[in-house]
């Protein structure tokens, strides 16, 4: 990735509660993203890919466009941030993944999505 094109990731995961039945192996999990258009160019977010794995190694890939249904166009400095979430079997799970983007300027280029922890509270200290 080019110097113009920088973009950071921020992830705010929570365990919904409401939304899980531990008895039928669903934990519900939130995640807030905050994308951050660090660079000297504007980008487009075009799509998304995602690995969520459980405590049992299971993985889910989940590839589509945009996230929530936009896909957002970031001016250098500007910042779009979204909630989505993830269904998982265990108590304790990751995720990483990347966006793909499109700088003004033509380049083609992935922004890494950090891996994050999906944990219950008190599960991990």
């Amino acid at each position: 990735m080019s110097a113009e094109n920088k973009i950071l990731i921020e992830v705010y995961p929570r365990y919904l509660e409401d939304h899980s039945k531990p008895s039928a192996n669903k934990y519900a999990f939130a995640y807030t993203i905050k994308i951050t258009n660090t660079g000297t160019t504007a980008a487009k977010l075009l799509s998304r890919h995602w690995l969520i794995t459980d405590a049992n190694g299971k993985v889910e890939e989940v590839r589509g466009p945009g996230v929530i249904g936009k896909t957002p166009h970031l001016q250098p400095g500007e910042a779009f941030t979204y909630t989505s979430g993830a269904l998982i079997e265990t108590p304790v799970g990751v995720m990483q993944g990347e966006y793909s983007m499109r700088s003004d300027s033509g380049e083609n280029f992935d922004a890494l999505i950090p891996q994050f922890t999906l944990s219950i509270p008190r599960t991990l200290h």
